[in-house]
C-alpha cells in the first residue's frame, strides 16, 4: 500500500433524483413525506461560529431564526426525528428538544446538523438535513447493502435526511489516539484499514480522506476492536481516477498506510483483501433483487461526466484486465462490471470446494 496527493474535483455538481430512482426509494420506504425542506432551514436570521473544546474553528456555524419561524421549525424537526426513529409515532415529541441547528459552509453538501435532546434523561443525538443529490443517495444505499452497517435516511423532493453515524473522526483518531494504541490494537486497526480500502474501491466510493470516515471502538471481552465507517457519500462514482476510490492514496491517511506496512505481512494483507471481497460477494447475493433494481437505476442515470467515465473504465481495465469495463457506457455500468468481477471470483473460488 502507498499514499499520494490525490486531486479531487473542486466542485462536484448536485445531480437530481430521477423518477426511476424516486420509485426505487418509495419501494424500499426511503421516500417519505416530511414536514420541512432544506430550503426552509436557509431562512436563518443570524449565526455564530462553533468552536471545538480547543477553540479551533469547526467550520460549522450555529444559526438562529426569528421566534415565529423557530417554533414551526422546531416542531417539524422533532417530527422528522420520530419518522427516523419510531416510524412517525409522535407520542414522544413532548419529551424532545431541539438544542442546536448548525450549518456547515465547507464542502459540497452544505448540510444542517440538528441536535435533538430527550429532556427526560438528557440523552441526545444528531441528524442531518441536506440538499438531495442522486450520487449521494446511491452512495448511502450501496453502503447500506455492501458494508457491514445499516443506514437510516429519508428523501422527499429535493431534501435528504441522514441519521448521524457515531464514531471518532478519523483525523482526530490518527492524531490523538493512534500513537497510544498497543501493538495488538495497531495490528487490528491496520487490518480494518485494508478491508476499508478494498471496500471503497470495489463499490467506487471516493474521497475517503481521514475526516470523511470515523473509527468505532467496540469493547469485546478483554480487548477493544476498532471498525472504520464512511460518513461522507458525496463522491460516489463521480471521479475518473481510480486512486480517488482507494483511501491508501490520500496523504491524510499516510499514518494508516505506514501502520499497515509495519504491522501486516504481505500474505496477511492478501488474506484480508480476499476476506473483504468474499464478504461483499455474500452481501451481493443477500441483497440480489434490491441491488439489481438499484443498479438498473444507476445505469439509466447521469451521476458523472464523460471524461471521468472514460478515464475510470480505462484504468479499471488496466487494473483488472476485465473487458467488461471497456464496454461500460456510464458509471452505473462500470459499477455493475466491478461488482460482477468480485462476484465471479468468489463463485470460482467457492466452486473449487464443492
Amino acid at each position: 500500500m502507498q499514499e499520494d496527493d490525490i486531486k479531487i474535483s473542486k466542485r462536484k455538481p448536485s445531480y437530481p433524483v430521477s423518477d426511476k430512482l424516486s420509485r426505487y426509494l418509495s419501494r424500499y420506504k426511503r421516500n417519505v413525506r416530511i414536514p420541512i425542506f432544506y430550503e426552509d432551514l436557509l431562512r436563518f436570521q443570524g449565526s455564530i461560529v462553533v468552536y471545538d473544546e480547543d477553540d479551533n474553528d469547526t467550520l460549522w456555524i450555529r444559526v438562529y431564526y426569528n421566534e415565529f419561524d423557530r417554533e414551526e421549525i422546531d416542531l417539524s424537526l422533532k417530527k422528522i426525528y420520530t419518522i427516523l426513529h419510531s416510524d412517525g409515532n409522535e407520542d414522544t415529541i413532548q419529551f424532545l428538544n431541539v438544542d442546536a441547528i448548525d450549518y456547515c459552509t465547507f464542502g459540497n453538501s452544505k448540510p444542517f446538523r440538528i441536535k435533538i435532546r430527550n429532556i427526560l434523561n438528557d440523552n441526545y443525538t444528531y441528524f442531518y438535513v441536506k440538499k438531495a443529490d442522486a450520487s449521494r443517495i446511491y452512495g448511502l444505499e450501496l453502503e447500506h447493502m455492501l458494508s457491514p452497517y445499516n443506514l437510516s435516511f429519508l428523501v422527499h423532493g429535493d431534501t435528504l435526511i441522514e441519521d448521524h453515524i457515531s464514531g471518532i473522526p478519523g483525523d482526530e483518531f490518527i492524531k490523538d489516539m493512534l500513537p497510544k494504541l498497543t501493538k495488538r490494537e495497531k495490528a487490528q486497526i491496520a487490518k480494518e484499514f485494508i478491508k476499508f480500502n478494498e471496500r471503497c474501491m470495489i463499490r467506487l466510493l471516493g474521497d475517503m480522506r481521514s475526516y470523511n470516515y470515523v473509527i468505532v471502538p467496540i469493547h469485546d471481552f478483554d480487548q477493544v476492536v476498532y471498525k472504520i465507517r464512511a460518513i461522507d457519500f458525496d463522491q460516489q462514482s463521480y471521479e475518473g481516477k481510480l486512486n480517488v476510490y482507494r483511501p491508501q492514496f490520500f496523504k491524510e491517511n499516510v499514518k494508516m498506510v505506514k501502520l499497515v506496512s509495519e504491522m501486516i505481512q504481505e500474505a496477511s494483507l492478501n488474506q484480508y483483501v480476499l476476506e473483504e471481497r468474499s464478504a461483499i460477494a455474500k452481501r451481493l447475493l443477500s441483497f440480489h433483487n434490491r441491488m439489481k433494481i438499484l443498479l438498473e437505476c444507476m445505469k439509466y442515470d447521469t451521476i458523472s461526466i464523460p471524461e471521468h467515465i472514460d478515464l475510470l473504465k480505462s484504468q479499471l481495465l488496466d487494473y483488472t484486465h476485465d473487458v467488461n469495463f471497456k464496454r461500460s457506457k456510464n458509471m452505473g455500468e462500470i459499477l455493475v462490471s466491478a461488482l460482477d468481477f468480485v462476484k465471479r471470483n468468489y463463485e470460482n473460488i467457492h466452486s473449487n470446494y464443492m
